[in-house]
């Protein structure tokens, strides 16, 4: 993931230690007093985990009333009390759990808050042939094919409903007769089209019945239709994929593409894209479907919330997982405190030397289990271990139902019983929990395999981020921002050590550090050795990455230790209302809405800032290195965290 799922953050003056433990205690109990009172509605604290970036998560089948029944508990009570939840956090991991303790400019940090409002975050996705993805035309493409406007209307809100219980196969209903009120060729042919095109997978015929005119929806080919789309309907000269511009607004990219499939009554799978966008954030991108007309999905833009689509086209191709050059990112840091002249330096720094590539505190969950110890024990074969960490009771931010399952787990090891405080079965822990009443308890691996294979390969990615992160910090700490001979650079794919001879054609942005794996090579410096040192305190070889189930196999990989952003600009503007938005955003420039005019000698202060970063990067790293301000959600709580909405 590109950009970083956090809520705003304030550092302020800390508190004493007893301020803190005393606060700590009472705010504690009132949480579980009122995860007690509310365990029925699921209003309690939310448990966040992060994917890796750029994956595609897979959809668990389940019945619609039970996937929206477990929507609405995760949404009952997604902010919390910010004070509590902010508390509560405390339990989480700091930078330095997971080895991000350096930085390379020499500036004197300050405070700001980061993402005081989502829309203080924008993300514009960069496409593998360099063009920045934007929303500025919500036009339709003419084509003669298309079904009239009459089409989307026709059809009245029960015929609708009807329609869609016998597409989703929810009644046992073989077909739906809708009477054609003012029988025309003309209408019913409106009707067979409304029907054929907004419910993929139904076929229509006109039948006369007591001197009345009906047309007869029906299956035509099995379930399997409806995954589907008509290949008969669509144009041979059209392009079999509608490609769009997505614009959302605090919705992560998986959750917009359930909503838009929703509504389109399709399987998500028929959608493609190049990479996932944070949910806390105003996020454009682009986004492919198969055989879906530009007409009905911009007919959505009449009712999505915090949704737009446009800029449609039609191609032949789909959208690939990683196709793309970067992210484009504004961003907005208020009630700076930082002098014009540090804001100076810290920007011409991150311009000129760039900052530290570690992966984000995201990458490694914000509970107290973190998904890198879930990841080691995967690599241990130590399966146990693995099922302890994932349902045993751990202190921090959690919903109640989560808490009361795992009590639960802890008294009885019973997954049945276990399974049944738990509302939402489509969370980690209720997959465990499922594939351990499936294949019983001394099959765990089994069991562990009910969950995603994106979920399960996160907890080892995040492994691999935890020992790079660790080795990087080691690598500056020991060398400095300076190649050396033994540090590994790249010559297209393949990695070589600089040898001392050459040492001065190359500099510190040349330099990259492994993921540890078995078909990647180790520097030939003393970072080589403490890559096997870390990994033989962990009960891991370094020589043998191969696990003897395939998927856990790590092959390793390659990442650049220093990222220099490109297109770096910033301004330094002042405001007084902390609810003004400091600049137009796509949506803004197509609805002509004016930029806010700012006082020249507000209140309060604020660092616009823009830059480019290529994929599976963190902007809040490079935000970690302006402010010099550890990101952790625990380490600003410790700073008296205000938690802005």
């Amino acid at each position: 993931m590109e950009t970083v799922e956090v809520n705003s953050v304030s550092l302020k003056r800390p508190r004493s230690e007893d301020d803190v433990a005393n606060a700590d205690e009472i705010k504690r109990q009132k949480i579980l007093e009122k995860s007690k009172a509310e365990n029925d509605s699921g209003q309690s604290i939310e448990n966040v985990t992060e994917q890796p970036e750029d994956t595609k998560s897979e959809i668990i089948p389940t019945e619609e009333s039970e996937e929206q029944e477990e929507e609405e508990l995760e949404d009952s009570d997604e902010d919390g009390d910010p004070e509590s939840f902010a508390d509560m956090m405390k339990h989480g991991l700091t930078e330095s759990d997971v080895g991000i303790t350096k930085f390379v400019s020499s500036h004197k940090g300050f405070s700001g808050i980061l993402k005081e409002r989502y829309s203080d975050f924008v993300v514009h996705e960069i496409g593998k042939d360099g063009r920045v993805s934007h929303l500025d035309d919500f036009s339709v493409p003419v084509d003669d094919e298309d079904p009239s406007e009459e089409t989307f209307t026709v059809l009245s809100d029960e015929d609708k409903q009807r329609l869609e219980e016998l597409q989703l196969f929810k009644n046992k209903e073989t077909s739906v007769a809708i009477e054609v009120i003012e029988d025309t060729k003309e209408k019913r042919t409106i009707i067979h089209q409304a029907v054929k095109s907004l419910f993929p997978g139904l076929e229509t015929k006109t039948e006369d019945r007591d001197g009345k005119k009906y047309i007869i929806a029906y299956h035509a080919a099995g379930k399997k239709a409806l995954a589907n789309p008509r290949k008969h309907s669509w144009p041979k000269s059209r392009g079999s994929y509608c490609h769009f511009v997505l614009y959302k607004e605090n919705k992560d990219t998986m959750d917009a593409i359930n909503v838009l499939s929703k509504f389109l009554r399709v399987k998500p799978n028929i959608f493609s894209y190049m990479g996932t966008k944070d949910k806390r954030a105003i996020t454009v991108q682009e986004i492919a479907v198969l055989r879906i007309t530009a007409q009905r999905l911009a007919h959505l833009n009449k009712c999505l919330m915090n949704f737009k689509l446009g800029n449609f086209s039609y191609k032949n191709h789909p959208l690939k997982l990683g196709e793309l050059q970067g992210n484009h990112f504004t961003v907005v840091l208020r009630n700076i405190t930082g002098t014009d002249e540090q804001i100076e330096q810290a920007m011409h720094s991150l311009r000129e030397i760039g900052f530290i590539n570690y992966y984000g505190m995201q990458r490694f969950g914000t509970t107290a289990v973190p998904t890198y110890q879930i990841g080691r024990a995967i690599l241990q074969n130590n399966w146990n271990e693995v099922m302890d960490l994932i349902l045993k009771p751990r202190p921090g931010a959690e919903k109640g139902y989560l808490v009361k399952c795992r009590e639960e787990w802890a008294k009885t090891k019973d997954p049945a019983a276990a399974l049944k405080k738990l509302p939402v079965k489509r969370c980690v822990e209720g997959q465990l929990l499922r594939g351990l009443l499936k294949y019983g308890m001394k099959n765990i691996i089994s069991a562990f395999g009910i969950i995603p294979r994106n979920n399960r390969l996160m907890y080892i990615h995040s492994y691999q981020s935890y020992v790079w992160n660790n080795m990087v910090s080691k690598r500056i700490e020991e060398y400095g921002l300076k190649a050396v001979p033994g540090d590994l650079i790249l010559k297209g794919a393949t990695a070589v050590h600089i040898e001392e001879g050459d040492v001065d054609n190359y500099t510190i942005h040349d330099v990259v550090m492994p993921l540890p794996g078995f078909d990647v090579i180790y520097p030939k410096h003393k970072i080589g050795e403490a890559y096997k040192e870390m990994l033989v305190a962990d009960n891991l070889d370094i020589n043998n990455m191969r696990h003897k189930i395939r998927d856990y196999s790590l092959s390793g990989a390659y990442r650049k230790i220093i990222i220099r952003p490109q297109n770096v600009n910033w301004e330094v503007v002042a405001y007084d209302d902390p609810k003004i938005p400091l600049f137009t955003t796509d949506l803004d420039k197509l609805e002509g809405k004016p930029l806010p005019v700012l006082p020249t000698d507000g209140k309060f202060r604020a660092l616009k800032m823009e830059f480019s970063l290529p994929p599976s990067t963190y902007a809040t790293m490079a935000i970690r290195e302006v402010l010099k301000m550890d990101t952790s959600i625990k380490n600003q709580t410790q700073l008296n965290t205000t938690w802005l909405r």
